[in-house]
């Protein structure tokens, strides 16, 4: 054991805990292009999205306030597990004889395992006060599905979900403990909907999506007047409750007498990946600091690398907003890949937009090289890593081992947003040297990005 390495855990106190959530929209050199009703084609309004989300919500979707105050309510149950810790992964380091420093923000440490909570908790809470008796939602993996299962407990609500087939099929804990926190949950596509009967038809559609699960869960949300949809990923607002993440990371760099060079993140729909980086950005923007902030997605769902920044709907089915994103097409069914939560379509408008802008960078990576990845990560630091964030942890050892040839002072900060304590049987599937990588050929993309729809200049 080197006797040099010391403490490489840095803890924040309980009132150090950030009491406001960051909006990037404030600080971005351009707005973003509007959502738009798919029949109309004008700018989405309040009352557009009254059906689905409540009016707090629906504000902070809109909003360009660069600050929003977090309620007492919700700082309340982030205490349980906020602020989360920042290890410095010293153990990763000796491993591959890097000079990089390597830092990771831990936030497998909440009751659902995963970062998904700092969203559940608000957007149940801002239900509860409207009066809103049952959520429903989609989820891949399962971390989505088991946060607000979570969340809708603490609020005396119902929770219904719809899980991605492959990885209902895959995951049984955490289908386990969705069901644990009180949720009733369905294999998606299913035939409890018009949506869902409708695709089932299609045997190629057997494995699902998240395009299809939220077709599903919009579906029975508008129906029913006590009952909202509540969305994981992709949004304004959901990003925005994200921020604490990166916040805290702020305060826990400057603890550790340390400012990152590179900051990565894995990126599915963008919730972790905007939570973590977004308080950075605004530093970046500012002057401050000049970190590269990469974007990390699978080579098998590839959508700011391969995909096209066009408007879209959110969903298989067509029934949400058409929204300004980096797309493979609304149709797309991703290849059935470990990392179910990073099985969508498209990439949140907003990091799209940044994309766009140039504030970001992106790259795939195939998954066995994520896994082999993990195993290193597991081996040194002590902790099973969710699939996701195995992608963002495979390049922090890409950037780590090019440190090691160019000798260039490199300090890799990264959101580990999971455990994988329930994927356990995708690391089986790599061990047994079963696991492959899916060569997603161009036609295939071509094939669901001829389906976009045709929205006026």
């Amino acid at each position: 054991m080197d006797d040099t390495v010391r403490q490489h855990k840095y803890l924040l106190t309980e009132d150090q805990m950030p009491t406001t959530w960051y909006n990037l929209a404030a600080d971005l050199p351009t707005p973003m292009p509007p959502p738009l009703h798919p029949g109309r084609m004008d700018p989405v309004g309040p009352e557009d999205l009254a059906p689905l989300f409540p009016m707090e919500l629906i504000m902070q979707e809109v909003s360009t306030d660069r600050y929003i105050e977090i309620p007492g309510g919700v700082l309340d149950v982030y205490r349980h597990w906020r602020p989360s810790p920042l290890f410095r992964a010293h153990a990763l380091e000796r491993a591959l004889g890097t000079p990089a420093r390597i830092y990771y923000k831990y936030e497998g440490v909440s009751p659902a395992g995963s970062h998904k909570p700092n969203t559940s908790v608000p957007q149940a809470y801002y239900n509860a006060k409207e009066g809103t008796k049952k959520l429903t939602t989609e989820t891949g993996a399962g971390q989505w599905g088991t946060a607000l299962a979570y969340a809708c407990a603490l609020y005396d609500m119902e929770c219904e979900v719809w899980q991605v087939g492959a990885s209902y099929d895959a995951k049984p804990y955490r289908r386990l403990m969705m069901e644990t926190f009180g949720a009733t949950l369905h294999r998606s596509p299913s035939d409890l909907t018009e949506i869902g009967r409708k695709l089932a038809q299609d045997p190629a559609n057997w494995s699902g999506s998240l395009g299809m699960a939220i077709s599903e869960a919009v579906e029975v949300a508008a129906q029913d007047p006590n009952t909202r949809y509540a969305l994981g990923s992709v949004l304004n607002h959901v990003l925005l409750h994200q921020t604490v993440i990166g916040e805290e990371a702020l305060l826990q760099m400057e603890m550790a007498g340390d400012t990152p060079t590179m900051i990565v993140g894995c990126t599915g729909g963008g919730s972790n990946f905007a939570g973590l980086s977004f308080p950075f950005m605004r530093e970046k923007l500012a002057g401050r600091i000049n970190p590269q902030i990469m974007a990390v997605e699978p080579a098998s769902c590839p959508t700011l690398t391969r995909g096209v920044y066009a408007y879209d709907f959110g969903d298989t089915a067509g029934m949400t907003p058409l929204m300004k994103m980096h797309t493979l097409g609304h149709d797309f069914v991703p290849d059935p890949i470990h990392a179910g939560g990073l099985r969508y379509h498209g990439m949140a408008p907003m990091i799209s937009h940044v994309y766009e802008l140039g504030l970001l960078d992106a790259v795939s990576v195939p998954q066995t090289e994520c896994f082999s990845a993990a195993l290193q990560f597991a081996r040194t630091e002590g902790i099973v890593p969710a699939p996701e964030p195995t992608h963002a942890i495979a390049i922090a050892i890409r950037e780590a081992l090019k440190a090691k040839e160019t000798g260039e002072e490199t300090v890799i900060l990264t959101a580990l947003c999971g455990h994988g304590h329930f994927d356990l049987a995708a690391y089986e599937n790599y061990l047994s040297g079963a696991m492959v990588d899916e060569d997603v050929t161009d036609e295939r993309f071509a094939e669901s990005l001829s389906h976009l729809p045709v929205v006026p200049a």
